[in-house]
């Protein structure tokens, strides 16, 4: 015994020695890389590729697919893509990614360089670095052209107006009655339907998708703006290199070659092609947003918290209200395919199948935009139905199969007693088989909590969208999504203790 004690105190220190060395070799490499220098451009030129991430879902003119050859991407920003890369000596790949992701993204190093038009504001300055501009826009502001209120941004007042989150408008617009997109062909939609009541996005933007619907007019264009590729901070040879390459495609006309060719040649990009330092300087301290908007907080505030809290209460809301749809609806499903004749219960087992076998988040656009020539549902009315419509189909398998559990022999009773069958099915089966299915009831209800977070694509700002916007606002993911999951962990894990409590109360103790 004595001999194995001296033999452990031996061992601990030579473990304690071995952690030490390794620790100290981390640090040591760490040291060695730090001071090595900024190898973003060699990294770049060695793979002998430039990656640069965007969203297609964003469309013409900025990255899309070419309608003459599916798969082939094209667009003015491609264009640019491919005249950088020619003047580093690479060539370029386009990486997709969701474009309110595109920043992290680029942080986590899914590419070298976001360029999609990525816009100039203070809240992202304070995470990337900013080449120089290639292309100047403006903030255009329609509505629908019976408007009378609105006649310029500052009539605006407390009308809903639509814009994508994280962008330039949305700074202009902060303190506002504001609904957030994903897309941008979505704004304009719900104008025309008037579900807003005006929509400030980038005049490129308005061109395309606002300007063509006869029912909406132009106000008029009231902030400008930049696009410029963005960088990790610390990726200055890189970023050095690509501010030459734009320099170069804009002295030379190749620029200007490249706007015409998309049809977004203007006069106000002649300034590009002398762009100098003190403009870049300019470009960057410029204030974004309107005079009488709140400059943008670059921490969490008491603010942040609260809008946080009514994110969580209103996904508490909709999970609410949309279970209350899916368990009824799907008890009735189940009682279809279990009971009625053999059409009626086909036409059960189509929706549970149709449901169980699309995305949520096509049935939600499906219904909120795709019907919305016919029905007109508010955002949160089209988010309550669509999730409870979903779940509906879970919840009747869930019944179905609390039903299967209970003993023919106990229907066969209640009939030899006199019993109808819709009598001896409501006072005899469904509450045996609610004691089967409440447990699994319970965990569903605990997805739906967290598929409540694609309802934003609707406009309706629940607690993972307040999380997105929060994130770039105060210029970190970090603090804001551990906000977020703790908020979701306090609302789901008292279900989950009560779905554990009734699974041993019919388990008959077993947990």
């Amino acid at each position: 015994m004595t001999r194995q004690f001296c033999s452990n105190t031996v061992r601990v220190p030579r473990l304690l020695s071995l952690i030490c060395a390794c620790f100290v070799a981390i640090l040591v490499t760490t040291s060695t890389n730090a001071f090595a220098g900024d190898d973003s451009l060699a990294r770049v030129r060695k793979a002998g590729v430039l990656t640069w991430g965007g969203d297609i879902q964003g469309g013409e003119p900025y990255v899309y697919d070419d309608p003459s050859a599916p798969g082939h991407l094209i667009g003015f920003e491609v264009d640019l893509a491919e005249a950088i890369a020619k003047r580093l000596g690479v060539r370029q790949q386009f990486k997709q990614s969701d474009w309110s992701q595109l920043v992290p993204a680029l942080s986590r190093g899914s590419f070298d360089m976001i360029m999609n038009g990525l816009e100039v504001t203070a809240g992202r300055q304070g995470v990337l670095r900013f080449s120089r501009p290639y292309y100047v826009f403006a903030e255009r502001l329609m509505v629908r052209a019976d408007e009378t209120q609105i006649t310029s941004f500052a009539t605006i007042g407390q009308k809903r107006v639509g814009t994508l989150s994280n962008s330039l408008a949305a700074e202009l617009l902060r303190g506002k009655n504001v609904a957030f997109y994903e897309g941008v062909e979505e704004p304009y939609a719900d104008l025309a339907f008037r579900r807003t009541d005006a929509v400030l996005l980038d005049d490129i933007i308005a061109a395309r998708y606002g300007a063509p619907k006869k029912e909406l007019k132009v106000i008029g264009d009231v902030a400008e703006g930049y696009y410029a590729a963005g960088f990790r901070k610390e990726d200055t040879a890189l970023g050095d290199a690509i501010d030459a390459a734009i320099t170069g495609i804009a002295s030379s006309g190749e620029l200007e070659a490249i706007l015409t060719k998309a049809r977004l040649m203007s006069p106000r990009e002649n300034r590009l092609a002398t762009w100098s330092e003190n403009d870049q300087r300019s470009m960057l301290g410029a204030p974004p947003a309107s005079q009488d908007a709140p400059p943008p907080p670059t921490k969490l505030t008491t603010g942040h918290l609260i809008l946080f809290l009514q994110g969580a209460g209103m996904t508490l809301l909709v999970s609410v209200l949309a279970i209350m749809i899916a368990i009824p609806l799907g008890m009735g499903l189940a009682l279809a395919r279990a009971y009625l004749p053999r059409r009626y219960s086909a036409l059960a087992s189509i929706y549970v199948e149709v449901y169980r076998g699309t995305p949520v988040l096509l049935q939600l656009y499906l219904l909120y935009y795709g019907l919305a020539a016919f029905v007109r549902l508010d955002a949160l009315v089209a988010a309550v139905i669509g999730l409870g419509m979903n779940y509906a189909a879970y919840e009747a398998e869930t019944f179905r199969a609390g039903i299967q559990a209970v003993p023919e022999g106990q229907m066969e009773a209640a009939l030899s007693l006199g019993m109808t069958r819709s009598l001896a099915i409501r006072r005899v089966l469904l509450p045996q088989a609610l004691r089967h299915a409440i447990p699994n009831v319970t965990n569903d209800f605990i997805a739906l909590l967290k598929d409540s977070s694609l309802v934003s694509v609707l406009t309706v700002v629940e607690l993972t969208k307040r999380m997105s916007i929060t994130a770039v606002e105060v210029r970190s993911w970090a603090i804001p999504g551990a906000l977020c999951a703790a908020m979701y962990f306090i609302m789901s894990y008292p279900l989950s203790l009560l779905a554990r409590r009734l699974e041993r109360r019919l388990g008959g103790g077993r947990a």
